[in-house]
Protein backbone atom coordinates (compact mmCIF):
# COMPACT_ATOMS: atom_id res chain seq x y z
CA UNK A 1 0.00 0.00 0.00
CA UNK A 2 2.56 2.44 0.68
CA UNK A 3 4.10 2.13 -2.99
CA UNK A 4 0.58 2.83 -3.94
CA UNK A 5 0.56 5.37 -1.74
CA UNK A 6 3.71 7.10 -3.08
CA UNK A 7 2.83 6.56 -6.84
CA UNK A 8 -0.20 8.25 -6.10
CA UNK A 9 1.38 11.35 -4.30
CA UNK A 10 3.98 11.62 -7.08
CA UNK A 11 0.95 11.70 -9.58
CA UNK A 12 -1.04 14.70 -7.27
CA UNK A 13 1.86 17.11 -5.86
CA UNK A 14 2.25 18.82 -9.48
CA UNK A 15 -1.48 18.67 -9.25
CA UNK A 16 -1.72 20.59 -5.58
CA UNK A 17 -0.87 24.24 -7.17
CA UNK A 18 -4.60 24.37 -7.50
CA UNK A 19 -7.92 24.06 -5.13
CA UNK A 20 -9.60 21.80 -7.02
CA UNK A 21 -7.22 19.07 -6.19
CA UNK A 22 -6.81 19.91 -2.47
CA UNK A 23 -10.57 19.61 -2.63
CA UNK A 24 -10.36 16.13 -3.99
CA UNK A 25 -7.75 15.20 -1.40
CA UNK A 26 -9.82 16.43 1.29
CA UNK A 27 -13.13 14.24 0.04
CA UNK A 28 -11.42 11.23 -0.66
CA UNK A 29 -9.88 11.46 3.34
CA UNK A 30 -13.59 12.37 4.17
CA UNK A 31 -14.99 9.27 2.12
CA UNK A 32 -12.54 7.14 3.81
CA UNK A 33 -13.46 8.39 7.64
CA UNK A 34 -16.93 7.95 6.65
CA UNK A 35 -16.42 4.64 5.23
CA UNK A 36 -14.39 3.44 7.82
CA UNK A 37 -17.21 3.56 10.23
CA UNK A 38 -20.37 2.43 7.44
CA UNK A 39 -18.05 -0.30 6.76
CA UNK A 40 -17.37 -1.75 10.02
CA UNK A 41 -20.56 -1.39 11.08
CA UNK A 42 -23.00 -2.54 8.64
CA UNK A 43 -20.26 -4.81 6.75
CA UNK A 44 -18.18 -6.25 9.31
CA UNK A 45 -20.94 -6.60 11.74
CA UNK A 46 -23.06 -8.44 9.52
CA UNK A 47 -25.17 -11.70 10.95
CA UNK A 48 -23.40 -14.59 10.56
CA UNK A 49 -23.98 -16.01 6.72
CA UNK A 50 -24.91 -18.86 6.05
CA UNK A 51 -23.42 -19.50 2.96
CA UNK A 52 -20.29 -20.77 4.03
CA UNK A 53 -17.92 -18.77 1.45
CA UNK A 54 -18.93 -15.66 2.70
CA UNK A 55 -18.47 -16.76 6.38
CA UNK A 56 -15.08 -17.58 5.44
CA UNK A 57 -14.96 -14.00 4.05
CA UNK A 58 -16.11 -12.40 6.71
CA UNK A 59 -14.30 -14.65 9.27
CA UNK A 60 -11.27 -13.13 7.87
CA UNK A 61 -12.40 -9.59 7.28
CA UNK A 62 -13.43 -9.34 10.71
CA UNK A 63 -15.01 -12.02 12.99
CA UNK A 64 -11.57 -13.80 13.33
CA UNK A 65 -10.34 -10.20 14.44
CA UNK A 66 -12.76 -9.88 17.22
CA UNK A 67 -11.52 -13.26 18.62
CA UNK A 68 -7.91 -12.75 18.80
CA UNK A 69 -7.72 -8.71 18.61
CA UNK A 70 -3.81 -8.67 18.86
CA UNK A 71 -3.02 -10.82 15.88
CA UNK A 72 -1.29 -9.05 13.66
CA UNK A 73 -2.55 -11.21 10.47
CA UNK A 74 -5.97 -10.01 11.75
CA UNK A 75 -5.60 -7.04 12.20
CA UNK A 76 -4.58 -5.38 8.73
CA UNK A 77 -7.60 -5.24 5.91
CA UNK A 78 -6.55 -7.66 3.37
CA UNK A 79 -5.23 -6.16 -0.08
CA UNK A 80 -8.00 -8.42 -1.93
CA UNK A 81 -10.50 -6.06 0.35
CA UNK A 82 -9.06 -2.79 0.23
CA UNK A 83 -8.08 -2.53 -3.75
CA UNK A 84 -10.97 -3.18 -5.17
CA UNK A 85 -12.93 -0.73 -2.79
CA UNK A 86 -10.33 1.73 -2.99
CA UNK A 87 -10.54 1.39 -7.26
CA UNK A 88 -14.80 1.39 -7.21
CA UNK A 89 -14.82 4.48 -5.24
CA UNK A 90 -12.36 6.01 -7.75
CA UNK A 91 -14.21 5.10 -10.31
CA UNK A 92 -17.20 6.47 -9.31
CA UNK A 93 -15.34 9.92 -8.18
CA UNK A 94 -13.84 9.51 -11.70
CA UNK A 95 -17.50 9.40 -13.42
CA UNK A 96 -18.77 12.35 -11.79
CA UNK A 97 -15.66 14.66 -12.02
CA UNK A 98 -14.45 13.38 -15.69
CA UNK A 99 -11.30 14.69 -14.40
CA UNK A 100 -8.05 12.04 -14.16
CA UNK A 101 -6.16 14.68 -12.04
CA UNK A 102 -8.61 14.82 -9.54
CA UNK A 103 -9.64 11.35 -9.36
CA UNK A 104 -6.22 10.45 -8.67
CA UNK A 105 -6.11 13.23 -5.79
CA UNK A 106 -8.97 11.71 -4.85
CA UNK A 107 -7.29 8.06 -4.46
CA UNK A 108 -4.42 9.80 -2.86
CA UNK A 109 -6.47 11.20 -0.07
CA UNK A 110 -8.73 7.39 0.69
CA UNK A 111 -4.97 5.62 0.65
CA UNK A 112 -3.39 8.65 2.78
CA UNK A 113 -6.41 8.05 4.80
CA UNK A 114 -5.87 4.35 4.98
CA UNK A 115 -2.95 4.00 5.84
CA UNK A 116 -3.55 6.57 9.07
CA UNK A 117 -6.59 4.08 10.04
CA UNK A 118 -3.89 1.37 9.93
CA UNK A 119 -1.43 2.67 12.19
CA UNK A 120 -4.28 3.84 14.26
CA UNK A 121 -5.76 0.42 14.35
CA UNK A 122 -2.30 -0.98 14.99
CA UNK A 123 -2.05 1.59 17.84
CA UNK A 124 -5.60 0.55 19.26
CA UNK A 125 -4.34 -3.26 19.72
CA UNK A 126 -0.64 -2.90 20.68
CA UNK A 127 0.89 -2.08 23.99
CA UNK A 128 1.57 1.56 22.14
CA UNK A 129 0.45 4.55 24.46
CA UNK A 130 -0.73 6.92 22.18
CA UNK A 131 0.79 10.51 22.92
CA UNK A 132 -2.38 13.20 22.62
CA UNK A 133 -5.55 12.72 24.64
CA UNK A 134 -7.24 12.29 21.85
CA UNK A 135 -5.44 9.31 20.85
CA UNK A 136 -5.62 7.87 24.05
CA UNK A 137 -9.26 8.25 23.93
CA UNK A 138 -9.40 7.05 20.53
CA UNK A 139 -7.50 3.75 21.96
CA UNK A 140 -9.98 3.20 24.89
CA UNK A 141 -12.89 3.35 22.93
CA UNK A 142 -11.69 1.00 20.10
CA UNK A 143 -11.17 -1.48 22.98
CA UNK A 144 -14.08 -0.81 24.59
CA UNK A 145 -15.86 -1.93 21.11
CA UNK A 146 -13.12 -5.38 21.47
CA UNK A 147 -13.81 -5.93 25.28
CA UNK A 148 -17.07 -4.45 25.95
CA UNK A 149 -19.55 -4.51 23.14
CA UNK A 150 -19.34 -5.06 20.11
CA UNK A 151 -22.44 -2.89 19.22
CA UNK A 152 -20.67 0.61 20.17
CA UNK A 153 -17.74 2.75 19.13
CA UNK A 154 -17.13 1.51 15.62
CA UNK A 155 -14.72 4.38 14.61
CA UNK A 156 -11.00 3.49 14.98
CA UNK A 157 -9.61 6.99 13.68
CA UNK A 158 -12.50 9.52 14.61
CA UNK A 159 -15.85 9.00 17.32
CA UNK A 160 -17.64 11.70 15.38
CA UNK A 161 -19.70 9.11 12.81
CA UNK A 162 -20.19 7.03 16.29
CA UNK A 163 -21.85 10.44 17.93
CA UNK A 164 -23.69 11.45 15.19
CA UNK A 165 -25.57 7.29 14.47
CA UNK A 166 -25.95 6.93 18.20
CA UNK A 167 -23.36 4.23 18.80
CA UNK A 168 -20.96 6.32 20.88
CA UNK A 169 -22.00 6.31 24.34
CA UNK A 170 -20.58 6.93 28.12
CA UNK A 171 -19.05 3.01 28.80
CA UNK A 172 -20.42 2.86 32.47
CA UNK A 173 -23.82 2.87 31.38
CA UNK A 174 -23.08 -0.16 28.57
CA UNK A 175 -23.71 -3.57 29.67
CA UNK A 176 -20.23 -5.85 29.09
CA UNK A 177 -21.73 -7.94 26.03
CA UNK A 178 -21.47 -12.00 25.79
CA UNK A 179 -20.57 -11.96 22.05
CA UNK A 180 -18.22 -9.10 21.81
CA UNK A 181 -15.08 -11.97 21.52
CA UNK A 182 -17.33 -13.99 19.33
CA UNK A 183 -19.40 -12.70 16.68
CA UNK A 184 -20.65 -15.44 15.49
CA UNK A 185 -22.76 -16.94 18.35
CA UNK A 186 -25.14 -13.32 18.37
CA UNK A 187 -28.92 -13.80 17.77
Amino acid sequence: MLIIFASLIAFTIPQLLTWQAWIALLIGMLTYALSEYMIHRFLFHIKKPDNLFLLKIIKRLHYDHHVDPNNVKLLFLPLWFSLPNFTILAGVFYLITRNMDLTIAFATGVVGYFLYYEWKHFIAHKPIQPLTKLGKKIKKTHLWHHYKNENYWFGVTHTTVDKTMGTYRDHTEVEKSATARNLEKRA
